[in-house]
């Protein structure tokens, strides 16, 4: 059987479809998978790193603004749909898969409706409660609909085309326990360890917040801090660190660019400090890990609150806005988590009742009754 899988943009949108196509393969051993990514986007990046052949089409994004410049970047945006409709028919056609699979980002445009007039089985997932617009314009061109929430099946017009799965997580977040990979990170038994990751893309303010916490850490050195910054922010924070606090990483901080080795990381993790992009969330729950929350808001229809909402009503996350605190109320609220081993206890439990371990196995079974 071949699949092609196209998504984009965020790693919110590229791990589900890499759990999705671990988990084809483990069931048809002979599958042929191919991506089809955004050129320079970060799906051309992690996608190779996972073994997978990528072909790239040209696509940008909706500017949301009524000026000159925005309404000009729209047209372009229409000019490249069309150009990558036509070259998504062409690798489509050369390919010839059984299925075509959208993930999220604006690229699942062009592919799934290149895929539908060509007649192929077409299904996109929406990892979010609240669904983007790239699934919006495709809900009723595309044969079956996923989703991570059950709340989502009253935000679609056709409710029996909509299956709930939720958002599947990659098969390597359950190849480590946390005492291995603590050992394989260097990291002491008994020595609590904090990630920190705001989004794959980092988050200018967070970046800020952990350039006056770090330093904090050198006068309470009862944890250890894995850091992700992000590519746009990683030189500007090292360089402030490197000023403030040069001995920063002698005490148990390291910061990184992004976090390569996340299945090992958050296994290790005591406490994880993120946003709450939906695909997070399922690996937070997935693996019962205690998290500080503080979503996005930077989001369309503030949907990231509206998923970890759900995560601090069930008592598995505390959540902040940004602006509701500063590096030293986090910083303290770290601390607070980390010694009380009981509530953090009750929070691991309740994340794992929120967990759905068998999400791609239901989005497997979804794709094949659909090419049935």
């Amino acid at each position: 059987m071949k699949f092609i899988f196209t998504c984009g943009g965020t790693a919110g949108h590229i791990n589900p479809a890499l759990a999705i196509a671990g988990r084809l393969q483990e069931l048809f051993g002979d599958c042929k998978i191919l991506f089809i990514g955004a050129k320079g986007m970060m799906e051309t990046e992690l996608v190779p790193r996972e073994g997978y052949e990528i072909r790239e089409i040209e696509i940008t994004n909706i500017s949301r603004s009524r000026s000159l410049e925005g309404i000009a970047h729209n047209l372009h945006t229409l000019k490249n749909v069309a150009v990558s409709t036509e070259k998504a028919k062409k690798i489509i056609r050369d390919f010839k898969p059984d299925a075509v699979i959208g993930t999220g980002g604006y690229v699942c445009f062009p592919v799934l409706t290149a895929a539908a007039r060509l007649h192929i089985p077409t299904l996109v997932h929406e990892s979010n409660a609240v669904p983007g617009l790239t699934t919006k314009m495709l809900a009723g061109q595309v044969d079956r609909v996923m989703v991570g929430f059950e709340d989502s099946l009253a935000q679609y017009p056709k409710p029996d085309k909509v299956s709930v799965t939720g958002t599947p997580v990659r098969g390597s977040f359950s190849s480590y326990t946390k005492e291995t990979a603590k050992k394989q990170l260097g990291i002491p038994d008994d020595r609590p360890l904090v990630v920190s990751v705001w989004g794959s893309l980092g988050a200018g303010h967070m970046n800020e917040i952990m350039a006056e916490l770090i330093p904090m850490m050198k006068a309470d050195q009862s944890f250890r801090l894995i850091h992700s910054a992000g590519g746009a922010y990683f030189e500007d924070l090292c360089g402030k660190l490197d000023a403030i606090a040069p001995d920063y990483r002698d005490y148990g901080a390291d910061v990184r660019r992004y976090i390569y080795d996340m299945p090992r990381v958050m296994a290790a993790a005591d406490l994880v400090l993120c946003r709450a992009g939906a695909s997070s969330l399922a690996e937070l729950t997935y693996l019962g890990k205690p998290a500080v929350i503080v979503p996005s808001p930077n989001v369309t229809n503030n949907h990231q609150e509206k998923n970890a909402r759900v995560l601090e009503k069930a008592g598995g996350a505390k959540v902040f806005l940004e602006g509701e605190f500063d590096a030293q109320s986090l910083f303290e609220e770290i601390r607070s988590l980390l010694a009380d081993k009981d509530r953090l206890s009750s929070m691991r439990e309740a994340m794992l009742s929120l967990a759905v371990p068998d999400a791609a196995d239901k989005i497997c079974g979804i794709i094949l009754d659909t090419l049935r």
